[in-house]
């Protein structure tokens, strides 16, 4: 193992997350902090801190050049970005191996092939992975857009080059709707991610949202089979499961294969994940991006393969050859995990910071909390308002729901408002627990179901 001391470029619960594999390792951490993160509990929790500049993600977690300052600066040889802020962003991977250290994830090569995702779409079609039809790359400008839209056929996605985490995508029904909403989208995805970007796909109507789980060490790859994430709010992911349900087995099979295959060809390494749109109604799927990163939903790929991803990526960047070949990978039971914000569903899930005045955890057989809460904590108002993941896992998908509505019955957090309460609503629905959803189900049903304080 050729890594000693990793700083933690993340905050929040993947970066205790990363610090408990670590330890588990015998691996010392330097957590990087702001200065509105001084008190959160992986800076109590990790061997050092260092602060990384004022609360503005601009001006610290998103700051390459002083995360980087502070890596060298506090003796670490490597460096675990997690998700968001600086997880895809090639420029900070180039940046870290030129320094010497050690990037936890892919090759910097690799984040910008498949960070692009127009570039990503030509990608997988080249290596034989479906695509959803689309646009050839970018689209510059509104009379590009316009030409291949034609093509494409109406309903279109506007998505961005750039993106992910549902920002900077538009649908637009007509040519009409394409010039106003294309404007929209290049403003959104430049301010999001540096890069105003577009590209265009055929919308699908009422697609599932399923994702592979993929680990390589850059020469050969396995996945460890499926999520399905398709309840989302503005798309933005609020409840996944694994495996699939709506999958039956040949296209589990075939789907997980091609991401098999698109992992190879692009010689991936580390913890990664190909989404896909599955059409239940045609049987067909189609590749829409890749996260060079590893997951907020991981947890439920864990619980249903007992693999640890995050170790497994830490022993992968230090040099260690892959220790699983896909003959060991046996999914067992059903997983759920829902995302526990720090927003007010009943007022239109208004940003809600607040201080924690009280904590109760669930527990029991089958249940994971991964969370950075505790009673005192003040939960500063500057970034993403994910709180805490509840992961439930059991023998089949009807007892995992059963468990999950026993722990969300237990759960508790006081002083602010959360959405515990949209949780506690949907495992009672019919629907959900029917798994009859799709990716546009659950703003109808909000609309349908509105929340009360």
């Amino acid at each position: 193992m050729a890594i000693r001391r990793i700083f933690v470029a993340n905050r929040g619960e993947i970066a205790l997350r990363i610090i408990r594999a670590a330890r588990e390792l015998g691996i010392a951490t330097v957590q990087a902090v702001s200065a509105a993160d001084r008190a959160m509990l992986p800076a109590r929790v990790a061997d050092a801190v260092a602060e990384i500049g004022p609360a503005h993600a601009g001006k610290s977690y998103l700051n390459k050049e002083a995360v980087l300052r502070a890596a060298i600066e506090s003796g670490c040889d490597a460096v675990h970005p997690g998700y968001g802020f600086l997880s895809e962003n090639a420029g900070f991977a180039d940046m870290v191996e030129e320094a010497g250290l050690i990037f936890i994830g892919p090759a910097p090569e690799t984040i910008r092939r498949m960070g692009d995702k127009a570039t990503a779409r030509s990608i997988a079609a080249q290596a034989g992975v479906p695509t959803v039809p689309g646009s050839e790359g970018r689209v510059e400008g509104l009379d590009a857009a316009r030409a291949a839209a034609e093509v494409i056929g109406f309903p279109v996605m506007i998505k961005a080059a750039a993106g992910g985490g549902g920002r900077g995508i538009r649908v637009a029904q007509n040519p009409d709707d394409l010039a106003t909403l294309i404007p929209q989208a290049t403003a959104e995805a430049k301010a999001a991610f540096g890069d105003g970007g577009l590209y265009l796909e055929r919308f699908v109507g009422r697609a599932r949202h399923v994702e592979v789980q993929v680990l390589g060490d850059g020469r050969d790859a396995i996945h460890l089979f499926e999520r399905e994430c398709s309840l989302q709010r503005r798309r933005q992911k609020v409840w996944e499961e694994a495996p699939a349900a709506c999958l039956p087995p040949e296209a589990r099979e075939s789907l997980c294969a091609s991401a098999v295959l698109l992992a190879k060809a692009v010689g991936y390494r580390g913890a990664g994940t190909l989404e896909y749109l599955y059409d239940a109604g045609t049987g067909a799927f189609y590749f829409i991006e890749m996260n060079t990163r590893i997951q907020v939903e991981h947890p439920v790929t864990e619980m249903i393969t007992g693999i640890d991803l995050v170790r497994e990526m830490i022993r992968i960047a230090g040099g260690e050859p892959m220790r699983l070949s896909q003959g060991d990978v046996r999914p067992r039971g059903h997983a759920i995990e829902v995302r526990i914000n720090a927003e007010d569903p009943a007022n239109g899930f208004r940003p809600a910071p607040g201080t924690i005045t009280g904590v109760s955890l669930p527990g029991g057989p089958g249940v994971r909390v991964d969370t950075m809460l505790y009673p005192g904590y003040a939960v500063p108002p500057f970034y993403d308002s994910l709180l805490a993941k509840l992961v439930v896992h059991d023998e089949s998908r009807e007892a995992a729901l059963a468990r999950l509505e026993r722990a969300l019955g237990e759960l508790a957090v006081e002083g602010l408002p959360t959405t515990a309460a949209l949780h506690r609503a949907l495992v009672a629905d019919p629907a959900v627990r029917a798994g009859d959803v799709h990716t546009r189900w659950l703003e109808a049903w909000l609309d349908a179901h509105p929340l009360t304080p």
